[in-house]
């Protein structure tokens, strides 16, 4: 009885993990730098629906975009996927590298916006 126990119990809890990372954006609190072997700082401190609502943003493309041919899709979407799929470490494949297309994304986007952190420590947070 204790093994269908332990059964059930392992099948409940990893419907319920399956479930939650579905909405894993919705509660996103920092940016996943799982990529990186060795990161030199924290993750980024980022509420991802407040940062969005906030900021205005209501197209997912905005930031989880899809290029072809060196030409964004403006009707598509990666946000079903890891930025860590198209941009690797080192920048191959014609790709900004990952940390180079984070920091263009995010602290670009900041800069022009004349908005938000764009020093080191404002959004690597200790």
């Amino acid at each position: 009885m204790k093994t269908v126990t332990r059964i059930a119990l392992s099948l409940a809890i990893g419907i319920v993990l399956a479930i939650t990372s579905a909405w894993s954006q919705d509660d996103m609190t920092i940016v996943d730098n799982a990529a990186f072997d060795n990161p030199q700082r924290t993750p980024s401190v980022f509420v991802h629906d407040a940062h969005n609502e906030a900021a205005g943003i209501d197209d997912c493309a905005e930031c989880h975009h899809v290029y072809e041919d060196g030409k964004r899709l403006e009707d598509e979407s990666s946000e079903d996927q890891s930025c860590s799929e198209c941009h690797d470490l080192k920048g191959s494949g014609g790709q900004p590298s990952l940390i180079k297309a984070f920091h263009t994304s995010c602290k670009g986007c900041h800069q022009a916006q004349k908005k938000g952190p764009i020093m080191c420590g404002e959004c690597h947070i200790k």
